[in-house]
Parts: structure tokens; sequence; C-alpha cells
């Protein structure tokens, strides 16, 4: 009866999306399609069909994103985890993107009825639709990324962001009083935009504040929220307000959105520093680093767990400074663009601090909820 109930519910959720014309709807054909498929999979009993693993046949993964590949950043880095999977260990992937709540709860239930060994929430986004669903589902495996769900059949996989992003705000601090440098003015302020208000981004900015103010308690820190993944626009919007208050560097932890930060920055001639993946090269001499978090590896990790039958469900991973899951980029990029005007100084701190915090000499704060006992 409960699978039959998510599979009307995957019908309802995909006729709302149509109706409400949806810009993915690529996405909305995909979730009506695996719940047919998933009814025509089932027997008599109700039961689904033999399982890959006991067939023989390749695991199989779904991923359900909160937003679109392509974004540089966030979901392009778990992409690349998946895809080293799909190389390593030749499994089926599949990747469902979606923009609202809606799409993210729908293709949540599309892949579950779809009857997928392993379904990964790419984000803390997806994990009240696991929570909601995923009983409903006990033989398939879960995983959560970025947050933490208490099921016995998720595994979930946090990082220390807050220990990374100290680092980014210290780096932030020191380089605004590089006022030899070109845009660098004389104010001590800088900048902060995130995409979605979500408590892993309060995580973030909480670590950035504190490294900021380890540096200098004096400065001030502008923050916004874009409320959306997906709008560069949005978030060059919110940069370029920033710089116009008073900012010389800003932050980007908005996925999608974050193009539109780092873009503002290259047409202000101001600066910027990227996040999730490697971001230094996307606008030259305008990302002074980027604070690198490994959605890859999580991502990887999970699945090479099922694949060699360590799936700890009911299990948090917490991938920290010192697990190599949060870092700075090297500064390559700024450093070739300013030459003999590149500050230092700025790398040897860091590379102070960041063993300050590995040794627990520095202790980062949590958001509340966050840490590695949360």
């Amino acid at each position: 009866m409960r699978r039959k109930m998510s599979a009307l519910l995957v019908a309802s959720l995909c006729l709302g999306l149509t109706a409400c014309g949806s810009s993915s709807s690529s996405e909305t054909t995909a979730a009506s399609t695996t719940a047919a498929e998933a009814d025509a999979a089932q027997d008599d009993s109700g039961e689904s069909s033999e399982a890959p693993e006991a067939s023989g046949d390749p695991i199989s993964v779904c991923i359900v994103y909160t937003g679109n590949l392509g974004d540089k950043s966030y979901n392009d880095s778990c992409n690349e985890g998946a895809q080293r999977a799909v190389e390593d260990f030749g499994i089926e992937l599949r990747s469902l993107e979606g923009t609202t709540a809606a799409e993210w709860e729908a293709n949540l239930v599309a892949a579950c009825e779809e009857g997928y060994d392993l379904i990964i929430g790419a984000s803390s986004n997806i994990a009240d639709y696991i929570v909601e669903h995923g009983p409903d589902y006990p033989d398939t495996k879960f995983a959560v990324i970025d947050t933490t769900v208490d099921l016995p059949n998720v595994q979930s996989i946090s990082f220390a962001q807050n220990q990374g992003s100290f680092l980014a705000g210290a780096a932030a601090a020191m380089f605004t009083e590089k006022t030899d440098i070109e845009g660098v003015n004389e104010d001590a302020i800088i900048g902060w935009v995130g995409g979605m208000d979500i408590p892993v981004l309060h995580d973030f900015y909480v670590g950035y504040e504190q490294g900021a103010k380890y540096i200098n308690p004096d400065i001030t820190i502008l923050q916004a929220f874009a409320g959306t993944w997906t709008d560069p626009l949005r978030g060059k919007e919110l940069t370029l307000a920033q710089y116009e208050q008073g900012a010389d560097i800003v932050m980007n932890v908005a996925s999608g959105t974050g193009t539109g930060v780092l873009e503002g920055a290259a047409e202000s001639g101001l600066y910027a520093i990227g996040v999730d993946l490697n971001q230094d090269a996307d606008q030259p001499g305008h990302v002074l680093t980027s604070m690198v978090k490994r959605v890859d590896n999580a991502c990887y990790l999970v699945i090479e767990s099922v694949v060699n039958g360590t799936f700890e469900g009911g299990s948090t991973r917490y991938l920290d400074l010192e697990a190599g899951g949060v870092s700075l980029t090297d500064f390559s990029v700024m450093r070739e663009a300013l030459g003999d005007q590149f500050p230092e100084d700025i790398v040897e701190r860091c590379n102070e601090l960041a063993d300050q915090i590995i040794s627990g000499e520095i202790v980062v704060d949590n958001y509340e909820g966050f840490g590695p006992e949360a």
C-alpha cells in the first residue's frame, strides 16, 4: 500500500510541476517515467523483482540534486566523484536535477520507486524528503551529503565547512588590508554571499566571521542570501551591492548563483573567494583563493562502501580539515596575476592557522546542530 501511495505521489507531483510550467521538463518526465517503470517491475505481491546485486548486475546509483549540473561548484564536485566511481567500479549512474522543492521530492520518490541500490541526496535540502520517504523503502540504501539523517538505512556525510571558512575569512581580512593592490580600499570591510538560507550555510558563515575577526576584531562583514542556487544575476546583484558598501572582497557560497559573485568581482575590478571546487581560474586575477569542499570524495566514498559491502546505515562521516575534507587552494592563480605584489604573508599565515586548527590550538565554532558530535 505504501508503494502504491508513493507512486500516486510521484504522479501527482509531476502533474503539479507540469501545471506550474516548470522550467525543468526533463526532470518532470524522468519522475513520471520512473514511477511507471517501478510499477511494471513489481510482481502480483507488490514486491520488487530480483535486486541487481543478487542478479549480478552492476550497482545502480541515483543522485538527486538540488539545482543543476554545470554550476562549477557544489553539484559539479559531487558529479566528479560519481563519475570517478563509474570509471573505477562500473556502476550504473543516473542524475536527477531540479530547481524547486516540488521537483526535489518528486525526483527522490521516483528514484525510490525505480529501485536503485543507492540513492544519494546531494545536499541538505533533500534531507527532509529522505526522512519522510526513506522508511517506506527499508531495503534501499540512502546517503545524504552535508547534513545528518538518523535512519537505519541512511549514511550521512558532513563537512567541517566552518574550519575551511575560518581560513577563508582570515585570508579575506588580511587581503583587505593590502591597499597597495589595485582595487583594495582603506576600509576593513569584507563580504559574504550565500545561496539558500539554510543551516549548513550558517555553519560556513560562523567560521568565516570567526576567522576574519581572529585577524581583525574590528572588521565589518556584510552578509546576504540570494534565496536560490541557480540565479547568477541575483548573485552578481548582491555582490555589487556589497562592493558599493565598501567591501573589496566577497566570499561566494552560492553554487550556481555564485558564478554571478565571481563575475561581479571581475567586472568591478575587485575580488572574491570561491567555494566547493577550485574556482581560482574562473575569473583569473579576481579570485584570491577557493574554500574547497571535497563533495567529490564524499560521493565516491559512499558509492565505494556499497560496492565493497561496507555501507553502514545510521552512521555519519565527518570530513574536517585534518581529514582533507576542506582546504584552501594554493593561491597560485592570484600569485601569477599579481606577480611581485602578491602578499605571500597571507599564504604563510593561513598555513599556520590550519596547523593550529588541526592541533586543537584554535577551536572553530559551529552553527547549532553541526560539528563532529552532531
